[in-house]
């Protein structure tokens, strides 16, 4: 018997400072180019898009969706945080597809080793971009509502 998933809204409370995802974009040349479009939405409304491009490949695809969101965590935090993506991978785990990353945030001189994963049964490629909006959404609503 297959089991039956459970949609689960994984948007935060409007109250705890989070950003939400709100859009993924994502595709393929014939040249075997990719490009990805990630939007992002702050509680009080604002919206921030991060695109990114490069040759497409099984995992060169996962990095573009990271660096996309990357690029729009960027475009909100600019002058308050600096994220380094430091690598995308895809693994399957418990008989589940998991995308992880590895992010380091730099704050203040400091550094924080960061990770995020998503299950990502249906869109990988969308997980990878949901992985680095897990791995920082913490530090950045800390930061963001102690400012």
């Amino acid at each position: 018997m297959t089991p039956a998933f459970i949609n689960v809204d994984d948007s935060p409370a409007p109250d705890r400072g989070r950003l939400r995802f709100t859009g993924f974009k994502f595709e393929r040349t014939r040249a075997g180019a990719c490009q990805a479009e990630v939007t992002l939405a702050w509680t009080d409304g604002r919206s921030v898009t991060g695109r990114a491009s490069g040759q497409s490949s099984p995992l060169g695809d996962y990095r573009i969706a990271a660096e996309a969101a990357m690029n729009a965590i960027e475009g909100f935090v600019t002058g308050i945080l600096r994220f380094e993506l430091v690598g995308v991978k895809a693994i399957k785990a418990f008989d589940a597809n998991v995308v992880i990353v590895s992010i380091h945030g730099h704050k203040d001189g400091e550094v924080a080793k960061l990770l995020g994963c998503v299950l990502a049964e249906s869109d990988p490629i969308k997980g990878a971009a949901l992985s680095v909006l897990n791995a920082t959404n913490r530090l950045i609503g800390n930061t963001i509502s102690t400012r």
